[in-house]
């Protein structure tokens, strides 16, 4: 261990910048690495020096150990905080980073070594009397091994990959005769994401609480734990909603659940940062799940509750300082959430979307904070995880926090890319979520297909998005005419105006017209109903209408002449009017084109020409934004076409297929 004046932070994005927010505000110069794809991100744009490492790929740039010690040789940068994710719990990379002379901001190599295979921790986890849900995490990988700790372990169980996290290579098999698939197909995953194909079996615990404890260790002997997070909101095993403290919790299980978490960093001799992962059944009986040896993705929430930057602990702990606190110093205090705001589109499968942002304005207020890295005109990538942002809230109740993220989700401005923000606020506003009654089977339970689907907009928003795009054709006619006074926006040479819109598809329009009466009031007709809009104020893409007697306050942008989009209630819309895009293609269902749906790679292709498919007819697997999802066929017919080939890189709507009905 030895002092440093300057870090290198070996990750981008929302963490990179995190980082940096803080060893700044401490006094430390920071040097940032980057990508082609990341030329002109806000984490290169903050550093007091950036080094590009190489093309978007995360194999050719961020996961490539010799290009960041590299980069930090160059820069002479004498520390390398990971992040999480990427490189922070390789123990390769923490080892040479020592090897270079460079303090590795984490634990030590054999620690994350140790931790970093779920076979080889819960072994270890047993010997240190450690809770453990009951399983098989031998060497023997065969399938007869596997079939025969199943029968002694019983039905439901998990199949995990033993390296990894983020829920990928876990597959959940309810009987014997699924068990040979699930290992096959948990293998395949685990092997591209991780390297290995290594397996383990665990009792699948029927709706449980997934509780974590933030531990921190220094290298005098100290060992603490700084309460617990509950991240039981998950869909796939992604985490989408944490808070802390846990809703359930009791001092007495606090305490218990506390001195697991310290034991089993103390039994491998920890140090710095890292977070126990348990699960908790309805009888307050809890299991060792994992130990993430790195900052987790929700510190936030134990920073808002104990008032700790955890960021300034790992630095203070990594030039062997000791941590300044004892477990009696820990306080916590009122209640903190947090969200995950993802371009993704919950109406389809949770598909993640790229492209610019056009408009970004985080909202603000007490208790609100975002951590983001991210700006206006930023792109999200094909390459990387397509996280916005983290949200997050602090109130002296739960229920404050909550209605204050709910607030923040709904007065965020964000144009340019679909979003699962209104998926969020449905979460945080559902019945059971505010009760605090959530187990890991609670996305499943409560958002099924019908929920999660599109929701079309209704007449009082057709209204004022009419009203608007109306508004601002007018505006933008009167800035090209010269010395012409406003007083004319709704004036016509020939008589009352009445100006026509049509929105929707190709299946479903809806007429809209819109009259202007007087002093910024307008009658508007959807589809035969009439309403009545007051234009109260209306600037800097904001607005306050009044719909029927009825206030609102939206935020708008017109993109392109013809496109109006609207965000109301956190509800964002999109409005086209078909007439301003006459003799545009129209989308048909059940084509026999199929093109890729994002930027990504080609996995695998299962099908050649001459092949007959059936409707749901797996075609390839592409991998896009760190997960795999299935092209499939939409028709059933005779592959004509193949263009798509496996291990390729492919753009959004690039032709993959040719499929010929019969």
């Amino acid at each position: 261990m030895r002092k440093f004046n300057s870090i290198l932070v070996a990750n981008r994005g929302e963490i990179a910048v995190r980082v940096m927010k803080t060893a700044q505000s401490l006094g430390y110069r920071t040097i940032a690495v980057y990508s082609e794809a990341d030329a002109a991100a806000l984490h290169v744009r903050m550093a007091d020096e950036a080094v590009l490492i190489g093309p978007a790929p995360v194999q050719q740039s961020y996961l490539d150990m010799n290009k960041i010690l590299q980069a930090a040789a160059e820069t002479g940068a004498e520390a390398i905080h990971p992040g999480y994710g990427f490189l922070s719990e390789n123990a390769s990379f923490a080892r040479a980073c020592d090897e270079a002379g460079l303090v590795f901001i984490g634990p030590t190599t054999e620690a994350i070594d140790l931790m970093g295979n779920k076979a080889a921790a819960k072994r270890r986890m047993i010997a240190a009397d450690v809770p453990c849900v009951p399983g098989y995490e031998e060497p023997d990988q065969s399938g007869e091994a596997f079939v025969e700790a199943s029968r002694k372990i019983g039905f439901p169980l998990m199949v995990k990959a033993a390296a990894g996290g983020g829920g990928r290579g876990m597959r959940l098999v309810q009987n014997e005769n699924g068990l040979m698939t699930a290992l096959a197909s948990a293998r395949s995953e685990a092997l591209n994401a991780f390297g290995s194909d290594e397996l383990i079996l665990e009792r699948a615990i029927i709706e449980p609480r997934h509780v974590e404890v933030q531990v921190f260790a220094d290298t005098h002997g100290n060992v603490i734990h700084l309460g617990e997070r509950d991240c039981s909101v998950q869909r796939r095993h992604q985490k989408i909603v944490e808070e802390a403290p846990c809703p359930v919790m009791t001092e007495e299980l606090r305490a218990r659940m506390g001195a697991a978490a310290v034991e089993a960093a103390r039994s491998i001799n920890y140090r710095g940062a890292g977070t126990v992962e348990f699960l908790l059944d309805s009888a307050n009986n809890f299991y060792f799940l994992e130990m993430n040896t790195r900052l987790q993705v929700e510190h936030p929430v134990t920073e808002l509750i104990t008032g700790l930057d955890l960021v300034s602990l790992q630095i203070q702990v990594a030039q062997g300082e000791p941590l300044g606190i004892e477990q009696k110093d820990v306080k916590l205090t009122g209640h903190a959430l947090e969200v995950r705001l993802y371009a993704e589109d919950t109406a389809q499968d949770f598909l993640p979307c790229t492209g610019k942002i056009t408009t970004w304005r985080p909202a603000s207020g007490d208790g609100i904070r975002f951590d983001s890295g991210i700006d206006a005109g930023a792109a999200i990538s094909p390459f990387y995880d397509p996280m916005i942002a983290k949200v997050i809230a602090y109130g002296e109740t739960r229920e404050v926090a909550r209605n204050r993220l709910i607030e923040a989700l709904k007065n965020t401005v964000l144009f340019g890319l679909t979003t699962n923000r209104g998926f969020l606020i449905d979460i945080l506003a559902n019945e059971k979520f505010a009760r605090g009654q959530v187990t890991t089977a609670f996305i499943t339970e409560e958002f099924d297909s019908d929920k999660l689907a599109a929701k079309n907009p209704d007449r009082t928003e057709m209204a004022m998005a009419a009203v608007l795009q109306y508004r601002v054709e007018r505006e933008k006619a009167l800035a090209e005419a010269i010395c012409v006074s406003d007083r004319l926006m709704d004036w016509s040479s020939g008589g009352s105006l009445l100006t026509r819109y049509v929105y929707g598809s190709a299946d479903m329009k809806t007429d809209v017209t819109v009259s202007p009466l007087r002093d910024g009031n307008y009658e508007i007709n959807v589809d035969g109903a009439d309403l009545f809009v007051e234009v109260v104020a209306m600037a800097d893409n904001r607005a306050q209408l009044t719909v029927d007697g009825r206030r609102k306050r939206v935020h708008f942008e017109a993109p392109a002449e013809g496109i109006l989009e609207l965000t109301d209630e956190g509800k964002t819309l999109r409005f086209v009017n078909m007439i301003a895009f006459a003799g545009a293609a129209e989308v048909m269902a059940g084509s026999g084109h199929v093109a890729a749906p994002m930027h990504g790679t080609l996995l695998e292709v299962f099908v050649q020409v001459g092949d007959e498919v059936e409707v749901g007819t797996r075609l390839a697997v592409l991998e896009a934004m760190k997960m795999q999802h299935d092209i499939v066929a939409q028709i059933a017919g005779v592959v004509q076409e193949v263009i798509a080939t496996a291990a390729s890189q492919v753009a959004v709507d690039d032709l993959l297929f040719e499929i010929a009905e019969v």
